[in-house]
């Protein structure tokens, strides 16, 4: 956490588990902002989504993932085969997901798309940085849902976000390349844009994947909590 040296863990304990999703193959939950997906290496990073799904299904394994400070839509695999499934699906792109972020500033263009490539800024990890010459290639789409003003009288717009690619960090770097830093965002945004909220305004909305044993395609979503 180098790069927040001031950061206390504190995750949210309620709810403790927000299923929205299960069967004998998968688990679908809306993770809250503020609790990893993953544990952390220290004791007090125990806590997340992962150890809270296992103490009630102790064989459900991981799939994808979201930042801690993002919201929403998170599948778990709960057997072998399942996981291994889903995982091909995410991995050759053919998966869907689709994002809501409210960011600093007027977006211009009512849609558009961001093609950047990323990489890990090393000595500021886990911040990513945008750099053509080493940097993985990285595609968000957006669309532009409305403009808003806030208390402070800053414009802000809601969009929405459609990663092609899954990188770390991906919408956040994106949308701060184009001069439209997320707002909350600790690790990235200015402090204009870090003021008018106290969390993270990204929410994972929406997740389409094919059932891994009767392929049925599945829509997963959850209403953006700060719409």
């Amino acid at each position: 956490m180098s790069a927040n040296p001031d950061f206390i863990y504190q995750p949210p304990m309620s709810p403790y588990l927000d299923i929205i999703y299960q069967d004998d193959d998968l688990v679908v939950l809306n993770k809250p902002s503020g609790l990893l997906t993953v544990p952390g290496r220290l004791p007090e990073h125990q806590d997340c989504l992962q150890n809270r799904v296992i103490k009630v299904l102790p064989t459900a394994t991981v799939v994808h993932r979201l930042d801690m400070a993002t919201s929403g839509i998170i599948l778990m695999a709960l057997n072998k085969p399942a996981h291994a499934a889903v995982s091909q699906q995410f991995e050759k792109r053919l998966t869907k997901k689709r994002y809501i972020a409210r960011v600093f500033g007027y977006v211009k263009y009512l849609t558009g798309s961001v093609d950047l490539p990323l990489i890990c800024d090393w000595p500021n990890r886990p911040m990513q940085k945008v750099d053509h010459e080493h940097g993985k290639p990285s595609l968000t789409h957006y669309k532009v849902l409305s403009h808003d003003k806030n208390i402070d009288d800053n414009m802000t717009t809601l969009v929405e976000l459609s990663p092609i690619t899954g990188r770390s960090h991906q919408l956040r770097v994106h949308m701060l390349a184009i001069g439209h830093p997320i707002l909350g965002d600790r690790l990235y945004a200015h402090e204009k844009a870090l003021t008018v909220s106290n969390r993270l305004q990204l929410h994972a909305q929406m997740l389409e994947i094919s059932h891994p044993v009767s392929k049925q395609a599945l829509v997963f979503s959850k209403a953006c909590p700060f719409d």
